[in-house]
């Protein structure tokens, strides 16, 4: 729940002698809908429009937000959002709105009418008055960016909650312009490989078959790619009717015998031999149920131990930052701990902003590491066999805070979500409720611009015999997909770098590497999700802004 809300509620509570639960459409809207959106006029806009006074407002009108061409055109067209029209729209937002960025509605009728209630209630409202950006602001801006660019960011450099505003900056994506390609490095060139809607999410088969997962149309698909590597030669659905599918995993590794596809609160896995581009039979459901209720963030990562014994699934939190999950756990803490981990959180947030590892046949559930707000990249790396995340952070802290990051996750490990993050520093949210993990915070690896959302991640090994091979300084570094900024007041994001490695490890340091997305402070025109490794060496991208897969070769 958000911190302002608990707070006001338990105020109210406290002076009337009363609890006052919140109501049906309240509790949906905050464990569904606040990672995007704030019904709160106190806290402006985030990821999606602010929806405080949105019944009688005209679509495309909130002051301040970057809407779609789509919503813009409905409310310069008359539209208005009455009871009516949300659930017209809440039912099936691309077909209310063709065109519209909003990718899921509420289908149960029951929980969308809760809803809309809930959003009628908070009306007659103003919005926080904008305070002045802080110093600093324009560090990370993508008006700096260019490939080569080194970064190294430090926990001695962070700066003080809310030493900035928390701000409501969604992009708007732009068409591409003519002609216009991103940025990469010289000795580099960059092309256009596919056309691929709004897939996330990209694995390399035994073949050389690109696997891609698309959330929005719930299915798998399959890219042959044309045997110079330049240009798809088959493009085919694998699978349908799944439950917005993001991960990917191959078992066993060398010869596969399963695809297994994270749902958004299940695995299944579907019979697969190197080569197939249909699912050959119906998926084997082996983790019924990941977590109790969706909540935000939905997408589930898988990879497998070097041995193949282990399954790893990543779990992003149900919330910000779990202002409203209470101080003490449903059981006593040691015993809670026990079953869900050092550090492990409870409420609507048990088994959340975790790692979880599980047999190969879904089966032998146990915590791996807590604390990771949103591991969406995650991979076991393929000569150390470390378990890595690349981890989105909390918002609402200010711009530069705190740093998302990549970091090797050990058994056992807490990496401070939602008491602590970066090692010691408490969320001032959250004071004072757990003084006794304050020593026991694994501090990351790799800080990362706050903000930036990085999501899909790989190392870099050229194939053997690869005709496209990156130079020798790239092999075994990791090129990591961010997604870029919403709550920031100047974008960040929305390019791929490298993080570098050193032994095995990494070095605290990453290199801008493909850049050249973002328009203006408004606009982008790509938003890279996720990277991979082609059979022919090739660095492919995706892009779920632009609809697109990149291809990055050496151009000698």
């Amino acid at each position: 729940m958000n911190y302002k809300i608990a707070a006001t509620l338990a105020l109210l509570g406290a002076a009337s002698g009363v609890s006052a639960a919140p109501s049906a459409g309240q509790t949906y809207f905050e464990q569904n809908c606040a990672s995007c959106h704030t019904a709160d006029a106190a806290m402006g806009s985030r990821a999606g429009p602010p929806l405080f006074n949105v019944v009688g407002r005209k679509a495309g009108s909130a002051p301040g937000y970057n809407y779609t061409d789509a919503l813009s055109k409905a409310g310069a067209a008359g539209k208005t959002w009455t009871r009516a029209e949300l659930d017209v729209f809440l039912r099936d937002p691309t077909r209310g709105v063709p065109g519209t960025a909003m990718p899921i509605g509420i289908a149960d009728a029951k929980a969308r009418g809760a809803v809309i209630d809930y959003l009628a209630a908070q009306s007659g409202k103003s919005a926080a008055p904008k305070t002045a950006a802080a110093a600093g602001a324009r560090a990370g801006a993508w008006t700096d960016d260019k490939p080569g660019d080194l970064h190294h960011i430090t926990v001695d450099q962070l700066v003080a909650p809310f030493a900035s505003e928390s701000a409501g900056n969604g992009p708007k994506l732009a068409k591409r312009p003519d002609g216009a390609l991103p940025a990469v490095p010289q000795g580099f060139k960059v092309s256009v490989l596919a056309d691929t809607g709004k897939a996330r999410y990209a694995l390399r088969a035994p073949n050389g078959d690109i696997i891609l997962a698309d959330s929005g149309k719930g299915e798998v698909r399959i890219l042959r790619l044309s045997a110079d590597g330049a240009k798809v030669g088959t493009d085919s659905v694998f699978a349908t009717d799944l439950s917005r599918p993001y991960g990917l995993a191959l078992w066993p590794a060398a010869n596969p015998t399963y695809l297994y596809v994270a749902n958004a609160n299940s695995v299944v896995r579907f019979p697969y031999a190197a080569g197939d581009l249909k699912a050959k039979g119906k998926p084997e459901t082996i983790v019924e149920k990941i977590v109790d209720g969706l909540g935000n963030h939905i997408t589930r990562s898988l990879a497998f131990s070097q041995d193949g014994k282990t399954l790893f699934v990543s779990v992003g939190s149900a919330t910000n930052v779990g202002e409203g999950i209470g101080a003490t756990p449903p059981q006593p803490l040691a015993q809670w701990e026990a079953a869900h981990g050092l550090g492990g959180a409870w409420n609507q947030e048990t088994d959340r902003a975790t790692v979880l590892a599980f047999d190969p046949d879904g089966k032998n559930r146990r915590n791996y590491a807590n604390g990771l707000r949103n591991c969406v990249g995650m991979f076991v790396h393929p000569d150390t066999g470390d378990l890595y995340c690349s981890v989105n952070e909390r918002d609402e802290l200010g711009d530069n805070l705190p740093p998302d990051y990549v970091t090797r996750v050990k058994r056992g490990g807490f990496y401070g979500w939602p008491w602590y993050y970066l090692g010691t520093h408490e969320d001032p949210r959250l004071k004072g409720v757990r003084p006794d993990l304050k020593d026991k915070i694994t501090v990351p690896d790799t800080l990362i611009q706050a903000h930036s959302a990085p999501l899909g991640m790989t190392v870099y090994h050229a194939p053997a015999g690869a005709k496209h091979a990156f130079p020798k300084e790239y092999d075994g570094d990791i090129f990591l997909a961010l997604h870029g900024s919403w709550n920031r007041g100047i974008r960040t994001g929305y390019k791929v770098v490298r993080v570098m490695m050193k032994n095995g490890a990494p070095t605290g340091q990453y290199q801008d590497f493909m850049t050249g997305m973002v328009l203006s402070d408004r606009d982008v025109w790509g938003r890279p999700a996720a990277v991979t490794v082609a059979a022919d060496g090739a660095l492919l991208v995706v892009d779920d802004g632009g609809g697109v897969v990149w291809r990055i070769v050496p151009s000698k």
